[in-house]
């Protein structure tokens, strides 16, 4: 799929996540990749070799067998990367239900 800009890419990436365990999977993954970044920085640099296996470990276990989709980082790994941030910041702060309502978007059933 080919998206104008990244306002077009996050109305797709809510859809991909339209799951709540799935948001919560992308948020356990991305909380431990800062997590372990942090420790890496502070303890050990190897460490930093472990930090995108764990982000991506997360979120592509609830993309296959959670959300039953493929992961959109296959296809557009920087404007994932930002969405995911940005989903993070939302669940964090707790407008990330209201944001999927804003977008009014229902889940689109897609397999593998």
């Amino acid at each position: 799929m080919n998206f104008r800009s990244l306002e077009e890419f996050w109305s797709f990436y809510v859809i991909q996540h339209s799951k709540p365990s799935t948001r919560r999977w992308h948020f356990v993954g991305t909380l431990s990749s800062i997590l372990l970044l942090l420790y890496s920085l502070v303890f050990n640099l190897w460490f930093l070799f472990f930090v995108p296996l764990v982000g991506y470990g997360f979120a592509w276990y609830s993309h296959f067998f959670v959300e039953g989709n493929v992961p959109a980082s296959y296809g557009h790994p920087v404007w994932s990367f930002q969405c995911d941030c940005k989903m993070f910041g939302l669940m964090l702060t707790g407008q990330m239900d209201r944001e999927i309502k804003r977008l009014g978007k229902r889940p689109i059933l897609q397999g593998f």
